[in-house]
């Protein structure tokens, strides 16, 4: 069933109002009439099965038939923070890590990343479509890009902050997720040629853990759905 995200005001005892794009998506892309049903989601956690009362150029109008919690979020928000990677590979970051259950998104510039500029519209585009398409409760969100200091700043203020350092060698991801519970969990990944050896220290001299994703060198794309995804498995999320 197609699923869309308004904002709460939207929301009345009985009636959602759908405005912007999704109007468009709704009326000429699903064709979609009176009669025909939907969900919607508050962002919030909370899914309405709804039938769709009016479609016009504006707005469309649905009533709501029945409310359940969403499923599909976790107890524990987990926060990305990825250096940009060149071209589009940040685009297939943010959707797979979507699927995965990431919470937001933190691009970042270090010392040694190759993109530049700022593509963080695009970039929530591409968050609220994947929520969309996996059935997601919530949508990610993701912030305008900062660089390292800030990332790291940000990063501290989680429970559990996760620095991936190539250079690492003996500190498993595994032996740091061991018996924890933590509410909230930062991972950083580093860019295309790794994070510098003085961004590494000022990572540990903050406190953040270090951690080695094995013997092999993953690439900066590959690497934050990896450790997303072992994270979401020790956890039991």
């Amino acid at each position: 069933m197609p699923r869309f995200f308004v904002p709460k005001d939207n929301i009345s005892d009985h009636k959602i109002t759908i405005c912007g794009e999704d109007v468009l998506h709704i009326g000429k892309v699903l064709r979609l009439r009176k009669g025909d049903e939907i969900t919607v989601c508050d962002g919030a956690g909370t899914d309405y099965e709804c039938a769709i009362d009016a479609v016009s150029k504006k707005e469309v109008i649905v009533s709501i038939m029945s409310s359940s919690q969403n499923v599909c979020e976790d107890g524990v928000k987990i926060t990305l923070y990825q250096s940009l990677p060149k071209a589009s590979k940040m685009d297939f970051v943010i959707q797979k890590c979507v699927e995965l259950g990431i919470d937001a998104f933190t691009p970042f510039i270090s010392a040694r990343s190759v993109a530049k500029g700022d593509k963080s519209g695009r970039y929530r585009k591409i968050s609220l479509e994947a929520a969309k398409q996996c059935g997601r409760g919530c949508v990610p969100s993701v912030s305008d890009i900062t660089d390292f200091d800030g990332a790291l700043k940000s990063l501290m203020e989680n429970e559990l902050a996760i620095f991936a350092y190539e250079e690492e060698k003996d500190i498993a991801l595994k032996s740091v997720l061991k018996e924890k519970t933590p509410k909230s969990i930062g991972i950083m990944i580093g860019p295309e040629g790794g994070f510098a050896p003085e961004e590494a220290e000022k990572a540990k001299a903050a406190g953040a853990l270090c951690v080695t994703l094995g013997k092999r060198i993953l690439r900066t794309e590959t690497a934050g759905m990896v450790v997303l995804a072992q994270t979401v498995y020790e956890l039991g999320l």
